[in-house]
């Protein structure tokens, strides 16, 4: 789907006003948006073959190598979905009360800011695949290290942790 048709499906859901005039958009429609970008917008760039737990990246989509969260997840499509949804984009912009962990609130704070800049959503790229839970982790922290080596701006919550561990060259 093009920023364009998704503009258009964005403009066409909405539904509900707000206060201060704003429209919001209709969390059925989006949630259908949502299923459609997931299938459009979840690569997999291992060069391997799938199977385990995956580590993945979310990142803006007119630049995917500026990745903003590293996860790992044995459904990849599903935990994508998941991101979307919890960043509850039918909703106003009020303090995210629903995110249940207030250090989650950055990465669903930046889906919300991606939308709002023309309908953009976040694109997941899987970077690697893992067999156990423990290799999972293993790999996840190296690509965060390497994103944060690399200075990107990280909002995983291991993040404030592994900055001062990682030398910078």
């Amino acid at each position: 789907m093009s920023t364009e048709q998704a503009a258009a499906l964005d403009a066409s859901s909405a539904s509900l006003d707000t206060p201060d005039g704003n429209a919001l958009p209709n969390a059925a429609r989006l949630r259908q948006r949502f299923r459609l970008h997931t299938l459009n917008e979840l690569y997999d760039d291992s060069s391997t073959q799938p199977g385990g737990l995956a580590i993945y990246t979310l990142s803006d989509p007119r630049d995917i190598r500026d990745v903003r969260y590293v996860g790992q997840t044995r459904a990849p499509g599903r935990r994508f979905l998941q991101h979307l949804n919890q960043a509850h984009l039918w909703l106003s912009d009020d303090l995210p009360w629903w995110v249940k962990q207030p250090k989650l609130r950055p990465l669903y704070t930046w889906v919300r800011e991606l939308y709002r800049d023309q309908y953009r959503l976040p694109v997941m790229v899987i970077t690697g695949w893992a067999a156990t839970l423990g290799e999972a982790r293993v790999a996840e922290r190296a690509r965060i290290c390497a994103c944060l080596a690399n200075r990107l701006p990280l909002l995983n919550v291991e993040t404030e942790n592994l900055q001062g561990r990682i030398p910078l060259l």
